[in-house]
């Protein structure tokens, strides 16, 4: 079983930027497709961005152009860089993955979250 860890967020004003990060356990990382993810009140969790094992990077579209996934297979983490921050991206920022990309659904575990709260 797999374990994600995830840290970095916090209260930020609009504009600003954060750098989320995810820790994983286990040693088949390299391998694994990640994803950043989150859930704001009242709402269901989605997909935020997604990085396979092989680099290529998928963003939602509220995502696009201001966020970056990127991950360091020698640390097993796997980051969020989050740009020109709005209201509407408050919300507990998850990730998940493994060896095959599941939808939101899919997946039965996850972590303890990190809340993103953007506000003046």
């Amino acid at each position: 079983q797999v374990h994600f860890v995830e840290s970095g967020g916090g209260l930020v004003q609009p504009g600003g930027s954060l750098r989320l990060s995810c820790a994983a356990s286990g040693s088949d990382f390299s391998s694994y497709a990640m994803g950043w993810y989150r859930q704001a009140p009242g709402k269901q969790r989605e997909l935020v961005a997604r990085i396979t094992s092989g680099g290529n990077t998928f963003y939602a579209d509220s995502a696009k152009g201001r966020f970056t996934i990127s991950r360091d297979n020698a640390k097993n983490t796997v980051y969020l860089q989050m740009n020109s921050l709005k209201p509407e991206d408050t919300a507990v920022y998850y990730c998940n993955g493994g060896l095959r990309i599941l939808l939101v659904h899919e997946y039965t575990s996850w972590g303890q979250g990190t809340q993103v709260t953007v506000s003046s």
